[in-house]
C-alpha cells in the first residue's frame, strides 16, 4: 500500500511539474541587478516594503557584504526579475522600482546596473539538473561499493521519489524555484541517503545472523530494529527546520521549507520505499561470505 501511495504521488508530482511547470526565480529566468548606496545605513526591511506591492513579481533585497564578512548597511543589491522579452517593459519595471525607492529612502543612488539575459539562466537551469544528476549517479556508486547493486538502485530510486515530489510540492504551490531549492535538494539527497544506508546496514547484518530467515521479514525487521534512531533523528531536525521557517524570514523560507518537507519525505522513503525495491530485487543470499558483503569497500562503517 506504501509503495502504491509513492508511485501515485510520483506520478501526480510528474504531471504538476510538467504540466503546470515550476516557478523559475530570478536565478533561473533572468532578470536586473541595482546596487544601491545611501549616505547614511538603512535596514534591509525599509529597501522591501518599498518595493514588495509594485506587482512586479520576484523582487530579490540583500544586503552587501562589507570587508571582513560584515554586513554593509549603505549598500544593498536589489534584483528585478524579467518582465518579458521587450526590453521597454524591463525598462520601465525598472524605472518603477527606482521611483518607489527614491520615494521611501531620500539620497539612495544606483551605483551600478546589470542584466542576465535568458541565455545565462538557462545554463543555471542545466548546471543545477546536472548538479542533481551527478549526485544521484555517485549515490548509486557509493551503495553499490558499500553493498551490492540491487541495494544501490534500492536507494538511488527512494532519492528519485524524494526530489520528484520536492519539485511536485513547488509546482503545486507555485512557490520560488531558484538555485537555493536546488542546493535544498542536494541536501535532501544526503540526507535521505544516510537514513537508507542505516537501514541497509541493518539489512546487511541481519543476513548474516539469520542465513534462513524470509527476505521480506528480515527486511521487516530490520527496518523496526532501526526504526527508532529514523524517527528521533528526524523529528530533531524537523524541529530546528520549523524554528527556522517560523523565525527565519522570507529570505529563507522557500529552503527552509523545501528542507522540511524533505526530511519528512526521506524518512518515508528510507522506511517504506528502499526496502520495497529491495525485497522486489531480492539479494543473492547462496555462498555468502560472513565477514563482509559488497566490493572489498564494504567493511567501512556507515
Amino acid at each position: 500500500m506504501a509503495l502504491g501511495a509513492s508511485v501515485a504521488a510520483i506520478l501526480v508530482s510528474l504531471v504538476l511539474v510538467l504540466t503546470v511547470g515550476l516557478n523559475f526565480g530570478i536565478d533561473f529566468r533572468g532578470g536586473t541587478s541595482l546596487i544601491l548606496q545611501t549616505p547614511k545605513p538603512v535596514d534591509v526591511s525599509v529597501y522591501r516594503d518599498a518595493v514588495s506591492g509594485l506587482g512586479l513579481g520576484e523582487i530579490q533585497v540583500t544586503a552587501i557584504s562589507a570587508s571582513g564578512g560584515l554586513e554593509d548597511k549603505n549598500q544593498v543589491l536589489v534584483r528585478i526579475v524579467e518582465q518579458g522579452d521587450d526590453p521597454a517593459i524591463q525598462s520601465a519595471a525598472i524605472a518603477k522600482v527606482r521611483a518607489a525607492l527614491d520615494a521611501a529612502i531620500p539620497d539612495v543612488t544606483v551605483l551600478s546596473t546589470e542584466s542576465v539575459g535568458g541565455k545565462v539562466s538557462s545554463e543555471l537551469v542545466f548546471d543545477g539538473a546536472l548538479a542533481v544528476v551527478l549526485a544521484v549517479l555517485g549515490v548509486m556508486f557509493y551503495v553499490y561499493l558499500r553493498f551490492e547493486w540491487q541495494f544501490a538502485i534500492g536507494a538511488v530510486l527512494s532519492l528519485v521519489h524524494d526530489v520528484i515530489l520536492t519539485m511536485g510540492l513547488f509546482s503545486a504551490l507555485q512557490l520560488e524555484f531558484g538555485l537555493a531549492i536546488v542546493a535544498a535538494i542536494l541536501t535532501i539527497i544526503g540526507y535521505s541517503l544516510n537514513d537508507t544506508v542505516i537501514v541497509f546496514d541493518r539489512v546487511r547484518e541481519n543476513l548474516r545472523r539469520y542465513k534462513k530467515m524470509p527476505l521480506p521479514e528480515l527486511i521487516n525487521l530490520s527496518v523496526n530494529e532501526t526504526l527508532s534512531r529514523t524517527v528521533m533523528t528526524s523529528l530533531t531536525t524537523l524541529l530546528a527546520l520549523i524554528a527556522l521557517y517560523v523565525f527565519g524570514g522570507e529570505v529563507i523560507s522557500g529552503f527552509t521549507l523545501a528542507m522540511i518537507w524533505g526530511v519528512v519525505v526521506g524518512t518515508y522513503s528510507s522506511v517504506y520505499v528502499a526496502g520495497t525495491i529491495l525485497n522486489w530485487l531480492g539479494v543473492d543470499r547462496s555462498d555468502k561470505p560472513s565477514s563482509r558483503a559488497g566490493t572489498q569497500f564494504a567493511n567501512i562503517d556507515a
